[in-house]
Protein backbone atom coordinates (compact mmCIF):
# COMPACT_ATOMS: atom_id res chain seq x y z
CA UNK A 1 0.00 0.00 0.00
CA UNK A 2 1.32 3.31 -1.17
CA UNK A 3 1.84 6.39 1.17
CA UNK A 4 -0.72 8.36 -0.58
CA UNK A 5 -3.26 5.47 -0.58
CA UNK A 6 -2.65 5.15 3.33
CA UNK A 7 -2.86 9.09 3.82
CA UNK A 8 -6.50 8.85 1.92
CA UNK A 9 -8.12 5.38 3.86
CA UNK A 10 -6.66 7.25 7.39
CA UNK A 11 -8.38 10.33 6.77
CA UNK A 12 -11.53 8.77 5.55
CA UNK A 13 -11.67 6.89 8.72
CA UNK A 14 -11.07 10.13 11.10
CA UNK A 15 -13.93 11.78 8.96
CA UNK A 16 -15.83 9.40 10.14
CA UNK A 17 -15.41 9.71 13.34
CA UNK A 18 -15.42 13.65 13.26
CA UNK A 19 -16.48 14.12 17.19
CA UNK A 20 -14.05 11.58 18.41
CA UNK A 21 -11.10 12.94 16.34
CA UNK A 22 -12.15 16.16 17.39
CA UNK A 23 -12.05 15.79 20.94
CA UNK A 24 -8.68 14.05 20.88
CA UNK A 25 -7.11 17.24 18.90
CA UNK A 26 -8.38 19.42 21.65
CA UNK A 27 -6.26 17.63 23.88
CA UNK A 28 -3.02 17.91 21.78
CA UNK A 29 -4.36 21.92 20.79
CA UNK A 30 -4.32 22.32 24.27
CA UNK A 31 -0.81 21.12 25.37
CA UNK A 32 0.66 22.83 22.33
CA UNK A 33 -0.82 26.15 23.15
CA UNK A 34 0.30 25.97 26.41
CA UNK A 35 3.42 25.28 25.55
CA UNK A 36 3.78 28.08 23.02
CA UNK A 37 2.11 30.35 25.42
CA UNK A 38 4.51 30.29 28.37
CA UNK A 39 7.82 30.09 26.14
CA UNK A 40 6.77 33.12 24.13
CA UNK A 41 5.88 34.89 27.15
CA UNK A 42 9.03 33.95 28.77
CA UNK A 43 10.64 35.44 25.90
CA UNK A 44 9.14 38.54 25.48
CA UNK A 45 9.96 38.79 29.26
CA UNK A 46 13.30 38.42 29.08
CA UNK A 47 13.54 40.94 26.01
CA UNK A 48 12.06 43.23 27.75
CA UNK A 49 14.33 43.32 30.54
CA UNK A 50 17.25 43.04 28.85
CA UNK A 51 16.31 45.65 26.95
CA UNK A 52 15.96 47.62 29.78
CA UNK A 53 18.90 46.94 31.49
CA UNK A 54 21.40 47.09 28.54
CA UNK A 55 19.48 50.72 27.82
CA UNK A 56 20.86 51.96 30.79
CA UNK A 57 24.85 53.30 31.19
CA UNK A 58 27.18 50.53 30.25
CA UNK A 59 30.14 51.87 31.98
CA UNK A 60 28.83 51.75 35.40
CA UNK A 61 29.89 49.78 38.18
CA UNK A 62 27.17 48.58 40.62
CA UNK A 63 28.65 48.03 44.44
CA UNK A 64 26.37 46.33 47.13
CA UNK A 65 26.90 44.38 49.60
CA UNK A 66 24.60 41.28 49.60
CA UNK A 67 24.82 37.49 50.73
CA UNK A 68 26.99 35.68 49.41
CA UNK A 69 24.83 33.50 47.54
CA UNK A 70 23.08 36.06 45.95
CA UNK A 71 25.67 37.01 43.84
CA UNK A 72 24.95 41.13 43.95
CA UNK A 73 22.21 42.69 43.39
CA UNK A 74 20.18 41.65 46.33
CA UNK A 75 17.87 44.18 47.55
CA UNK A 76 19.40 47.33 48.71
CA UNK A 77 22.38 46.29 50.33
CA UNK A 78 24.32 46.49 53.73
CA UNK A 79 25.33 50.10 54.73
CA UNK A 80 29.12 49.39 54.64
CA UNK A 81 30.72 51.84 51.92
CA UNK A 82 31.46 54.94 53.70
CA UNK A 83 33.49 58.51 53.05
CA UNK A 84 36.64 57.07 53.51
CA UNK A 85 35.85 54.46 50.49
CA UNK A 86 34.11 56.53 48.42
CA UNK A 87 38.13 58.82 48.62
CA UNK A 88 39.32 55.87 47.80
CA UNK A 89 37.04 54.68 45.29
CA UNK A 90 37.93 58.22 43.26
CA UNK A 91 41.49 58.24 43.06
CA UNK A 92 41.22 54.45 41.46
CA UNK A 93 42.67 54.80 37.32
CA UNK A 94 39.46 55.10 35.10
CA UNK A 95 36.82 56.26 37.89
CA UNK A 96 35.29 59.35 36.76
CA UNK A 97 32.67 59.73 39.51
CA UNK A 98 31.54 57.91 42.32
CA UNK A 99 27.84 58.24 43.00
CA UNK A 100 26.53 56.85 46.43
CA UNK A 101 22.86 56.52 47.54
CA UNK A 102 21.12 56.32 51.16
CA UNK A 103 17.76 55.68 52.70
CA UNK A 104 15.92 58.47 54.64
CA UNK A 105 13.08 56.83 56.53
CA UNK A 106 10.38 59.15 56.05
CA UNK A 107 6.27 58.73 56.83
CA UNK A 108 4.86 61.43 54.90
CA UNK A 109 5.63 63.37 52.00
CA UNK A 110 3.46 66.77 52.12
CA UNK A 111 2.90 69.96 49.17
CA UNK A 112 0.16 72.49 50.47
CA UNK A 113 -2.40 70.71 52.03
CA UNK A 114 -2.38 67.28 50.61
CA UNK A 115 -0.32 64.95 52.00
CA UNK A 116 1.19 61.59 50.99
CA UNK A 117 2.55 58.82 53.13
CA UNK A 118 5.95 57.39 52.28
CA UNK A 119 8.81 55.06 53.64
CA UNK A 120 11.40 56.39 52.54
CA UNK A 121 13.38 58.95 50.45
CA UNK A 122 16.51 58.73 48.34
CA UNK A 123 19.58 60.38 49.69
CA UNK A 124 22.90 61.21 47.23
CA UNK A 125 24.59 63.68 45.77
CA UNK A 126 24.87 66.01 42.89
CA UNK A 127 26.75 63.75 40.63
CA UNK A 128 23.80 61.41 40.87
CA UNK A 129 22.40 63.64 38.18
CA UNK A 130 25.38 64.09 35.78
CA UNK A 131 24.10 62.83 32.93
CA UNK A 132 20.48 63.14 33.90
CA UNK A 133 17.68 64.67 31.85
CA UNK A 134 15.71 67.26 33.63
CA UNK A 135 12.30 68.19 32.17
CA UNK A 136 12.18 71.07 34.72
CA UNK A 137 15.33 72.85 36.57
CA UNK A 138 18.16 71.53 37.98
CA UNK A 139 19.73 69.47 40.24
CA UNK A 140 20.02 70.20 43.78
CA UNK A 141 23.38 71.75 45.56
CA UNK A 142 24.82 69.47 48.55
CA UNK A 143 24.62 71.03 51.18
CA UNK A 144 21.41 72.90 50.68
CA UNK A 145 17.46 71.95 51.83
CA UNK A 146 16.82 71.22 48.22
CA UNK A 147 15.17 68.25 46.73
CA UNK A 148 14.83 66.24 42.95
CA UNK A 149 11.85 64.21 42.03
CA UNK A 150 10.83 62.35 38.95
CA UNK A 151 8.04 63.03 37.00
CA UNK A 152 5.82 60.09 38.30
CA UNK A 153 6.56 61.21 41.90
CA UNK A 154 5.63 64.63 40.26
CA UNK A 155 2.03 63.48 39.76
CA UNK A 156 1.25 62.42 43.02
CA UNK A 157 0.09 65.68 44.25
CA UNK A 158 -2.54 67.39 42.79
CA UNK A 159 -1.48 69.69 39.68
CA UNK A 160 1.84 68.26 39.68
CA UNK A 161 5.16 69.65 41.51
CA UNK A 162 7.02 72.13 39.65
CA UNK A 163 10.56 73.82 40.37
CA UNK A 164 10.55 75.72 43.01
CA UNK A 165 7.51 74.20 44.92
CA UNK A 166 8.07 73.67 48.56
CA UNK A 167 8.03 69.80 50.36
CA UNK A 168 7.30 69.04 53.88
CA UNK A 169 9.40 65.81 54.59
CA UNK A 170 8.07 64.42 57.79
CA UNK A 171 10.82 61.95 59.20
CA UNK A 172 10.04 58.30 60.05
CA UNK A 173 11.07 60.04 64.00
CA UNK A 174 8.27 62.56 63.31
CA UNK A 175 10.23 65.54 62.55
CA UNK A 176 9.72 68.01 59.84
CA UNK A 177 11.90 69.30 57.40
CA UNK A 178 11.20 71.79 54.48
CA UNK A 179 12.69 71.46 51.02
CA UNK A 180 12.28 73.23 47.71
CA UNK A 181 11.92 71.12 44.59
CA UNK A 182 14.59 72.63 41.92
CA UNK A 183 14.37 69.58 39.56
CA UNK A 184 11.85 67.55 37.72
CA UNK A 185 14.35 64.85 36.44
CA UNK A 186 13.78 62.22 33.63
CA UNK A 187 15.96 59.17 34.85
CA UNK A 188 19.35 59.58 36.73
CA UNK A 189 22.77 57.94 36.81
CA UNK A 190 24.50 55.28 39.51
CA UNK A 191 20.85 53.84 40.48
CA UNK A 192 20.40 50.01 39.98
CA UNK A 193 19.63 48.59 36.45
CA UNK A 194 16.78 47.44 37.95
CA UNK A 195 15.67 50.80 39.17
CA UNK A 196 15.65 52.07 35.81
CA UNK A 197 12.57 50.10 34.74
CA UNK A 198 10.54 50.10 38.26
CA UNK A 199 8.93 53.85 37.25
CA UNK A 200 8.56 54.07 40.72
CA UNK A 201 7.84 57.76 42.37
CA UNK A 202 10.97 58.48 43.54
CA UNK A 203 12.32 61.74 46.08
CA UNK A 204 16.00 62.56 46.26
CA UNK A 205 17.11 65.05 48.41
CA UNK A 206 21.16 65.82 49.24
CA UNK A 207 23.35 63.33 51.84
CA UNK A 208 23.96 66.76 53.45
CA UNK A 209 22.17 67.84 55.17
CA UNK A 210 19.53 65.15 55.14
CA UNK A 211 21.31 61.53 55.49
CA UNK A 212 22.37 60.46 59.25
CA UNK A 213 23.41 56.89 58.97
CA UNK A 214 27.05 57.03 60.16
CA UNK A 215 29.41 54.84 61.40
CA UNK A 216 33.08 54.25 62.75
CA UNK A 217 35.66 54.28 60.14
CA UNK A 218 37.99 51.60 60.58
CA UNK A 219 40.79 53.08 58.34
CA UNK A 220 40.16 56.65 59.27
CA UNK A 221 39.59 59.04 62.54
CA UNK A 222 35.80 59.58 63.53
CA UNK A 223 32.31 58.56 62.15
CA UNK A 224 31.65 59.01 58.73
CA UNK A 225 28.76 58.62 57.02
CA UNK A 226 27.93 54.84 55.26
CA UNK A 227 26.31 53.49 52.37
CA UNK A 228 24.40 50.82 51.27
CA UNK A 229 25.05 51.65 47.63
CA UNK A 230 27.31 53.43 45.67
CA UNK A 231 27.96 53.34 41.91
CA UNK A 232 31.17 53.86 40.22
CA UNK A 233 31.11 55.89 36.94
CA UNK A 234 34.43 54.84 34.60
CA UNK A 235 35.65 55.85 31.35
CA UNK A 236 33.51 54.80 28.57
CA UNK A 237 36.89 52.05 27.04
CA UNK A 238 37.84 51.42 30.66
CA UNK A 239 35.57 49.23 32.09
CA UNK A 240 35.96 45.59 32.50
CA UNK A 241 40.10 46.73 33.84
CA UNK A 242 38.36 49.63 35.93
CA UNK A 243 36.00 46.93 37.88
CA UNK A 244 38.76 44.72 37.92
CA UNK A 245 40.73 47.39 39.99
CA UNK A 246 38.15 48.09 42.35
CA UNK A 247 37.42 44.27 42.94
CA UNK A 248 41.05 44.14 43.94
CA UNK A 249 40.03 47.27 46.33
CA UNK A 250 37.81 45.57 48.32
CA UNK A 251 39.76 42.16 48.46
CA UNK A 252 42.07 43.02 51.48
CA UNK A 253 41.93 45.06 54.53
CA UNK A 254 42.04 48.68 52.82
CA UNK A 255 38.46 49.35 52.62
CA UNK A 256 36.06 50.04 55.52
CA UNK A 257 33.78 48.20 53.44
CA UNK A 258 35.88 44.81 53.97
CA UNK A 259 35.98 45.09 57.68
CA UNK A 260 32.38 46.28 57.77
CA UNK A 261 30.62 43.57 56.02
CA UNK A 262 28.81 40.82 58.09
CA UNK A 263 29.58 37.63 57.78
CA UNK A 264 28.01 35.74 55.02
CA UNK A 265 27.83 38.79 52.93
CA UNK A 266 30.07 39.86 50.12
CA UNK A 267 30.65 42.97 48.27
CA UNK A 268 30.15 42.76 44.74
CA UNK A 269 31.02 44.90 41.84
CA UNK A 270 28.93 44.41 38.68
CA UNK A 271 28.35 46.04 35.28
CA UNK A 272 25.02 45.45 33.36
CA UNK A 273 26.56 42.93 31.68
CA UNK A 274 27.26 41.07 34.38
CA UNK A 275 23.31 41.57 35.30
CA UNK A 276 21.93 40.68 31.93
CA UNK A 277 23.79 37.75 31.98
CA UNK A 278 22.55 36.53 35.10
CA UNK A 279 18.61 37.62 34.08
CA UNK A 280 18.72 35.66 30.96
CA UNK A 281 19.62 32.53 32.51
CA UNK A 282 16.91 33.17 35.35
CA UNK A 283 14.39 33.90 33.27
CA UNK A 284 15.42 31.05 30.95
CA UNK A 285 15.33 28.42 33.58
CA UNK A 286 11.68 30.26 34.26
CA UNK A 287 10.48 29.30 31.41
CA UNK A 288 11.84 26.10 30.75
CA UNK A 289 10.13 25.46 34.39
CA UNK A 290 6.80 26.92 33.43
CA UNK A 291 6.77 25.16 29.95
CA UNK A 292 7.55 21.33 31.28
CA UNK A 293 4.57 22.00 33.29
CA UNK A 294 2.57 23.14 30.18
CA UNK A 295 3.52 19.56 28.76
CA UNK A 296 1.98 17.88 31.07
CA UNK A 297 -1.13 18.87 29.01
CA UNK A 298 0.40 17.12 25.62
CA UNK A 299 0.64 13.69 28.12
CA UNK A 300 -2.84 13.84 28.55
CA UNK A 301 -3.09 14.58 24.98
CA UNK A 302 -1.09 11.25 24.03
CA UNK A 303 -3.64 9.24 26.22
CA UNK A 304 -6.00 10.78 24.52
CA UNK A 305 -5.15 9.36 20.94
CA UNK A 306 -3.91 5.96 21.87
CA UNK A 307 -7.18 6.05 23.79
CA UNK A 308 -8.73 6.42 20.62
CA UNK A 309 -6.62 4.59 18.76
CA UNK A 310 -7.15 1.30 21.00
CA UNK A 311 -10.73 1.95 20.28
CA UNK A 312 -10.75 2.14 16.62
CA UNK A 313 -8.71 -1.19 16.78
CA UNK A 314 -11.36 -2.95 18.14
CA UNK A 315 -14.08 -1.57 15.88
CA UNK A 316 -12.50 -1.93 12.74
CA UNK A 317 -11.20 -5.89 13.82
CA UNK A 318 -13.38 -6.61 11.19
CA UNK A 319 -12.13 -4.30 8.74
CA UNK A 320 -8.29 -5.40 9.29
CA UNK A 321 -9.35 -9.06 8.54
CA UNK A 322 -10.71 -8.28 5.02
CA UNK A 323 -7.64 -6.19 4.34
CA UNK A 324 -6.02 -8.84 5.27
CA UNK A 325 -8.02 -11.12 3.03
CA UNK A 326 -7.12 -9.18 -0.37
CA UNK A 327 -3.46 -8.64 0.30
CA UNK A 328 -2.67 -6.19 3.10
CA UNK A 329 0.12 -7.05 4.75
CA UNK A 330 0.81 -6.25 8.82
CA UNK A 331 3.22 -3.90 7.88
CA UNK A 332 0.60 -2.20 6.03
CA UNK A 333 -2.15 -2.25 8.78
CA UNK A 334 0.36 -0.91 11.00
CA UNK A 335 1.44 2.09 8.82
CA UNK A 336 -2.68 2.28 8.03
CA UNK A 337 -3.28 3.41 12.15
CA UNK A 338 0.34 4.77 12.91
CA UNK A 339 -0.87 7.34 10.06
CA UNK A 340 -4.11 7.93 11.16
CA UNK A 341 -2.37 8.68 15.24
CA UNK A 342 0.19 10.87 13.32
CA UNK A 343 -1.93 13.02 11.45
CA UNK A 344 -3.61 13.86 14.89
CA UNK A 345 -0.96 15.04 16.86
CA UNK A 346 0.33 17.21 13.51
CA UNK A 347 -3.35 18.39 13.23
CA UNK A 348 -3.35 19.43 17.30
CA UNK A 349 -0.02 21.36 16.33
CA UNK A 350 -0.84 23.26 13.49
CA UNK A 351 -3.71 24.40 15.15
CA UNK A 352 -2.03 24.50 19.28
CA UNK A 353 1.00 27.19 17.44
CA UNK A 354 -1.62 30.15 16.00
CA UNK A 355 -3.34 29.27 19.82
CA UNK A 356 -0.19 29.45 21.64
CA UNK A 357 0.98 32.94 19.71
CA UNK A 358 -2.50 34.70 20.71
CA UNK A 359 -2.51 33.29 24.46
CA UNK A 360 1.04 35.02 24.32
CA UNK A 361 -0.11 38.11 22.88
CA UNK A 362 -2.95 38.85 25.49
CA UNK A 363 0.02 37.54 28.26
CA UNK A 364 2.07 40.17 27.07
CA UNK A 365 -0.57 42.52 26.80
CA UNK A 366 -1.98 41.78 30.42
CA UNK A 367 2.06 42.53 31.71
CA UNK A 368 2.03 45.39 29.51
CA UNK A 369 5.18 44.32 27.79
CA UNK A 370 6.65 43.86 23.83
CA UNK A 371 5.75 40.53 22.07
CA UNK A 372 8.82 38.82 21.05
CA UNK A 373 7.95 35.66 19.15
CA UNK A 374 9.62 31.81 20.06
CA UNK A 375 10.19 30.58 16.90
CA UNK A 376 12.38 27.92 18.20
CA UNK A 377 9.89 26.55 20.65
CA UNK A 378 7.12 26.78 17.86
CA UNK A 379 8.98 24.35 15.65
CA UNK A 380 9.53 22.27 18.78
CA UNK A 381 6.26 22.22 19.47
CA UNK A 382 5.38 21.16 15.96
CA UNK A 383 7.68 18.38 16.55
CA UNK A 384 6.53 17.32 19.74
CA UNK A 385 3.24 17.26 18.28
CA UNK A 386 4.03 14.79 15.70
CA UNK A 387 6.00 13.02 17.51
CA UNK A 388 3.14 11.98 20.36
CA UNK A 389 0.86 11.20 17.60
CA UNK A 390 3.75 8.56 17.12
CA UNK A 391 4.53 7.19 20.37
CA UNK A 392 0.88 7.46 21.42
CA UNK A 393 -0.05 5.44 18.24
CA UNK A 394 2.53 2.71 18.02
CA UNK A 395 1.07 -0.09 20.65
CA UNK A 396 -2.86 0.76 18.89
CA UNK A 397 -0.75 -0.24 15.61
CA UNK A 398 1.32 -3.14 16.57
CA UNK A 399 -2.06 -4.29 18.46
CA UNK A 400 -3.92 -3.95 14.60
CA UNK A 401 -1.30 -5.32 12.66
CA UNK A 402 -1.09 -8.58 14.97
CA UNK A 403 -4.67 -9.27 14.30
CA UNK A 404 -5.54 -12.56 12.90
CA UNK A 405 -7.58 -12.48 9.55
CA UNK A 406 -9.63 -15.34 10.06
CA UNK A 407 -10.32 -14.45 13.59
CA UNK A 408 -11.04 -10.61 12.41
CA UNK A 409 -13.73 -11.85 9.84
CA UNK A 410 -15.42 -14.34 12.53
CA UNK A 411 -15.54 -10.80 14.79
CA UNK A 412 -19.24 -9.17 15.27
Amino acid sequence: MDAAETLRISVRSLRAHRLRAALTVIGIVIGIAAVVTFATFGASLKADVVSEIEGSSANEIYLVASEADEGGFGGAGQPVFTEYDLGQLRDIEGVQRVVPRGIVPVSAIGHGDQTIARSQVTATNATAFATATFEEGRSFRNGEREAVVNRPAARLFDGNLSAGDRLTVTRASGDRENVTVVGIVNGTGGQLPFSSFSDQPRVFLPADPFYQSVVESPNAVGNQFVYPQVTVVTDPGDTTATKERVRGYFAGDRSDAALLVPDGYAVSAQTNDDLVDRIERIVTRLTRFVTGIAVIALVVGAVGIANIMLVSVTERTREIGIMKAVGARSRDVMQLFLAEAVLLGALGAVLGVPLGVAGGWVATRYAEIPLTLAPGWAALAVVVGVLVGVVAGLYPAWRAARVDPIDALRYE
